[in-house]
C-alpha cells in the first residue's frame, strides 16, 4: 500500500530512493502536486502516461532545484532565454532547453522535421518543492490528476486520483491552486527573438518588456 508523508528528512530521503529505483512519487509544488519520476527512466515515465492517461504528443517538464542542473542534463538555454530565465526564474516561467546530444534525458521532444530536440524546464517557486528536489535530484513532472480531470492542491486529492500506483505521496499540505506558468522558446525568426507557446501568470507583455530592459535587447 502506497505511503503518505509529511515533508521532512526522512521522507525526502525515501522519495530520492524511490526515484533511483524507477518509482513514482507526488509532490507539492506552487501551484498543484505534481506526479513525478526520474527524466532519465523510460520505463517509470510510460507509467505515468499510463496511470494518467495522459496523451504521448503531450511532453512532461521537467523540474529543477536551480538553473545551475541545466548543464548536467545537457540542456542549454538558448539567448534571449537564459536572460529570462535570470529574471523570472523561480517562477512561473517555463522556457523550452535545446538538448544536446549528451542529454540523457527519456523526455526530451524530437521534433518529425529533424530540428532540434527541446525540454521545457521549470524551477518552482517554492522553498518545500525546492527542498524536495534538492533531496530527488531533478524530476520528469506532470500534474497530479487524471488527463482531462481537475489538479489536485491537496494530497488527498492525488490519493483518491492515483491510488497504489504511486509510491510514495509526500504531503506538504494544500497548494495555492492551478496557475499556469508562460511557456516561451527561442525563435529568430520571432518577434523580440522569442515565441511564447502559452500565456500564463507572467503576462505577454511583461517578458516582452523585460526583453528591451536598460534599452537594449536581452542577448547572449
Amino acid at each position: 500500500m502506497s505511503a503518505v508523508s509529511k515533508v521532512n528528512d526522512e521522507s525526502i530521503e525515501r522519495a530520492a530512493a524511490i526515484i533511483r529505483g524507477g518509482g513514482l512519487i507526488v509532490v507539492p509544488t506552487d501551484t498543484v502536486y505534481g506526479i513525478a519520476c526520474d527524466p532519465a527512466n523510460a520505463q517509470a515515465i510510460d507509467r505515468i502516461y499510463r496511470i494518467k492517461h495522459r496523451p504521448r504528443f503531450k511532453s512532461l517538464q521537467v523540474l529543477l532545484a536551480s538553473i545551475e542542473q541545466l548543464d548536467g542534463l545537457g540542456l542549454d538555454l538558448p539567448a534571449p532565454l537564459n536572460r529570462l530565465a535570470a529574471q523570472f526564474l523561480p517562477g512561473a516561467f517555463s522556457p523550452i532547453a535545446v538538448a544536446r546530444g549528451d542529454c540523457p534525458l527519456a523526455t526530451v521532444h524530437a521534433p518529425a522535421d529533424g530540428g532540434p530536440r527541446t525540454q521545457g524546464i521549470r524551477i518552482p517557486n517554492s522553498a518545500l518543492t525546492l527542498r524536495i528536489l534538492a533531496g530527488t535530484g531533478p524530476l520528469a513532472a506532470s500534474s497530479a490528476n487524471l488527463s482531462g480531470e481537475q489538479s489536485a492542491q491537496t494530497v488527498d486529492e492525488a490519493v483518491c486520483a492515483f491510488g497504489d500506483a504511486v509510491d510514495l505521496y509526500l504531503d506538504g499540505g494544500s497548494t495555492q491552486g492551478h496557475v499556469a506558468s508562460t511557456v516561451v522558446a527561442a525563435d529568430p525568426l520571432g518577434r523580440d527573438g522569442i515565441d511564447i507557446l502559452r500565456e500564463g501568470v507572467i503576462p505577454q507583455s511583461v517578458i516582452r518588456r523585460a526583453l528591451h530592459v536598460n534599452g537594449g535587447g536581452l542577448g547572449a
